[in-house]
């Protein structure tokens, strides 16, 4: 019985030497990875048309009308197809309207808020373009489906405001780099805005 015990228990140490000692079928854990992206240079084009205003945009990108359903007239997307994304821009005249303006300026604020749900933190940029303009932008951190909102006013006359959406459910880690491009964009389009 002793001989027994000992010959399967050398027989063990045998299989537990073999199977450590083959590095092939030892599990090895893959390192945490993220997809490649090649971003192309920053090119850009002017917006043309019947719009009341104008601004350059990402080469890459398609100018495309908003089709839902609540779009108003001069309401566009800039649509990148390779990155499945888009800038949202709605346009709005506030007609010299202070109490128009304000309300135009906190529905912009309330709509950058229903992220705080998913957002680890937003970041507030205010400025002024060259052209003069007060331009409000917000940066949202964590896996939330816009992660850059900006509005951009004259304060007497025209509103606008824009959002970058993704179409994917690729993480937010992973899209980084096209965000960062993104951004730069966006910085762009604001400061070659001009309302007409």
């Amino acid at each position: 019985m002793k001989n027994n015990i000992f010959v399967l228990s050398i027989l063990g140490l045998l299989i537990l030497v073999s199977s450590c000692s083959n590095e092939e079928n030892a599990f090895m854990p893959k390192p945490k990875g993220f997809n490649k992206i090649d971003l192309p240079a920053h090119r850009y084009d002017t917006l043309t048309g019947d719009y009341p205003y104008t601004f350059e945009y990402s080469s890459i990108a398609k100018i495309v009308p908003d089709t839902t359903k609540t779009a108003e007239p001069y309401w566009i997307d800039i649509y990148y197809p390779e990155y499945k994304a888009n800038i949202q821009i709605t346009y709005k005249k506030t007609n010299n309207n202070p109490k128009t303006l304000e309300e135009y300026i906190k529905d912009s604020h309330t709509l950058a808020n229903k992220h705080n749900v998913k957002a680890y933190a937003i970041d507030e940029l205010i400025t002024d373009t060259k052209n003069g303009y007060a331009v409000k932008v917000f940066e949202l951190s964590g896996d939330v489906p816009s992660q850059i909102q900006f509005h951009v006013t004259d304060s007497t006359k025209n509103f606008l405001r824009g959002a970058v959406y993704f179409r994917t459910s690729t993480k937010n880690d992973s899209l980084a780099p096209v965000i960062s491009y993104m951004k730069e964009d966006v910085m762009h389009l604001i400061e070659t805005l001009k309302f007409k």
